[in-house]
């Protein structure tokens, strides 16, 4: 697991809509989401960490074996990287992200307990 990508403080902390990552709002802001970061082009751009992550996220996960790991699979996590997820997220990406994912043939799955 990378160290840089483990938040260093429990205030703050966000979780990426699309995968679930977890870090604080300097981290994402400083390198992306190491899962994301082609689609949602975080890194430097505060506005857009503050648009594709959410505060509000339930209980987390370490991932540092996700090949292995029967939580991953379960988490849909299995193929991201090595780090600490939320187990839900409370929010939406925007909508005309969802529709520039589904054109690179990406499906966006809501991680909202609610709509599970």
């Amino acid at each position: 697991m990378s160290l840089e990508s483990i938040p260093k403080d429990l205030k703050g902390l966000r979780a990426c809509l699309l995968c679930s990552l977890v870090k604080s709002i300097d981290q994402f802001e400083y390198d992306g989401c190491e899962n994301c970061e082609d689609f949602l082009e975080m890194k430097g751009d505060r506005d857009r960490v503050l648009d594709y992550t959410s505060s509000s996220f339930d209980g987390i996960i370490a991932l540092t074996s996700p090949e292995e790991s029967w939580v991953a699979k379960w988490q849909r996590i299995d193929k991201m990287t090595k780090g600490i997820y939320a187990i839900s997220v409370t929010g939406e990406l925007p909508e005309g992200i969802i529709r520039s994912l589904a054109g690179r043939g990406i499906k966006y799955r809501s991680r909202n307990t609610s709509t599970k």
